[in-house]
């Protein structure tokens, strides 16, 4: 696979793009302005009972701008990047903004608190190889994991298919404000979907995928499969288990769903608008003693990773919860004015509308192997996937369905399915005891394997 990439002629030809468009709109007169350029390239194949069904290769490249004048703002984007285009193009921007209302909370943060473009982290972001993967090479390693999930247990009877992507981008942002920085990276994944027939005529899905920055940190096709095979058939026989209140072991990807759900209560838009149960509970204790929840930009090849935040700040690890105490929001310079707090260097959408977003939010790390969440548990429900979107983040109220295993006597043994866990959010961080060692950063948001003391479990 040879690199297609050229990431020093690529971004040369963004920044002098970039430089171009902030010098017209300082002819223009605007108080300040953001741009951001970039390009990307993607390529999505997916495969069924070994057969191609899609086939989708894709390269673009945009200009984005947000423009003040006199505290009217205007925002819009082109993806015609040639020199009177742009020009044409920034002149309407202008215009736009000088029919805008006024909105004095938008200016932007000071120059002297902008990141030096010059003294960037080099997080190891962008893989060579990447773009040279073809719709071949690609379309063979879909086929591999899905003939991998046939071959391991003859239950499997059908397949949801597989699939792989790969994409790749470089970007600039630029201000008046004089700071320039560049970003570039690049992903790519591979998912293979298993079924396995249960009594009823019911099918028994197993999931699984692999990902990552670079293409040699991906598992085998062949393990890929073979681990989607074997959870399709560990779910055959679910049922009920009977109603109560019991112990419940969430695995890391039912956790990273609950720390998903604590993100969107630390953003500072859900937080000044009073959409988020969080936002009164600054220096408050939040969830038990050994919950600690961290936002870090700085993970080397970290899926949610980034040089500078979207308004050209700097950008640093964050410890969001610490010990079970809310320390932090996550803020762009508009909510952190509006909450009259400090901005954390956590823009996004920059050229746009600048709001807050996490980078890697993820649960710290404990000690224990992941085995040993079961320890101690008479009954109870270890869950390895959730369904459903039914959370309200004003009051924290949550409630999901959910599938997994009935743990007895410290041990998983029959599948579980068709019921739905509860408990406020609040009180389930409150009550997690017991954090596994088994974090991985395959995804921006992500955690451990963790154990909460209770929760309602609606069954038969």
């Amino acid at each position: 696979m040879a690199s297609t990439s050229n990431t020093p002629e690529i971004l040369s030809r963004l920044s002098a793009s970039a430089e171009h468009a902030i010098a017209t709109l300082r002819g223009l007169g605007v108080d300040h302005a953001e741009v951001s350029v970039g390009v990307g390239n993607e390529l999505e194949v997916g495969v069924r009972k070994d057969e191609p069904e899609l086939v989708k290769e894709a390269q673009s490249s945009g200009l984005s701008v947000r423009v003040m004048r006199s505290e009217r703002v205007a925002t819009s984007s082109t993806t015609d990047l040639s020199k009177d285009a742009v020009e044409a193009f920034l002149k309407t921007v202008v215009e736009m903004a000088e029919i805008s209302e006024p909105d004095p909370m938008a200016s932007p943060p000071p120059p002297e608190e902008l990141a030096d473009g010059n003294a960037l982290p080099e997080l190891d972001l962008f893989d060579p190889q990447t773009d040279g993967i073809d719709a071949k090479r690609a379309l063979e390693l879909a086929q591999a994991g899905e003939r991998a999930a046939f071959a391991a247990d003859e239950r499997i009877t059908t397949s949801e298919g597989a699939s792989f992507s790969r994409s790749s981008g470089h970007g600039v942002l630029a201000t008046t404000g004089g700071f320039v920085g560049t970003r570039y990276g690049t992903y790519q994944s591979l998912v293979v979907q298993a079924v396995a027939d249960d009594e009823g005529g019911k099918k028994r899905n197993g999931v699984y995928w692999t990902g990552g920055r670079f293409f040699s940190d991906l598992e085998a096709p062949d393990a890929v499969g073979a681990e989607a095979a074997r959870r399709a058939v560990r779910t055959l026989g679910a049922s009920k288990m009977d109603t109560g209140q019991y112990p419940i072991v969430f695995d890391k990807d039912a956790a990273r769903a609950i720390v998903g759900l604590v993100a969107s209560c630390i953003l500072g838009d859900a937080v000044y608008r009073k959409r988020s149960y969080l936002a009164s509970c600054m220096g408050e204790s939040v969830a038990a003693s050994g919950v600690t929840i961290v936002d870090d930009p700085l993970v080397a090849r970290g899926p949610g990773s980034r040089r500078f935040d979207g308004e050209g700040r700097a950008v640093a690890p964050i410890k969001v919860i610490e010990d079970g105490v809310l320390r932090s929001f996550l803020l762009d310079t508009y909510s952190a004015r509006k909450l009259e707090l400090s901005p954390t260097g956590s823009a996004s959408g920059g050229g746009g509308i600048p709001h807050s977003s996490v980078s890697n939010f993820y649960l710290l790390a404990g000690d224990t192997k992941p085995q040993g969440l079961l320890e101690g548990i008479e009954t109870g429900l270890y869950v390895s996937r959730m369904m459903g979107f039914g959370f309200d983040p004003v009051t924290g109220t949550f409630s999901r369905g959910a599938e997994g295993f009935l743990i007895e006597n410290g041990a998983l043994t029959r599948p579980v399915g068709e019921i739905t866990i509860s408990r406020n959010l609040g009180e389930l961080l409150q009550g997690i005891d017991l954090i596994a060692d088994d974090l991985e950063h395959r995804t921006s948001t992500a955690s451990p394997s963790f154990r909460v003391d209770h929760m309602t479990v609606a069954g038969s």
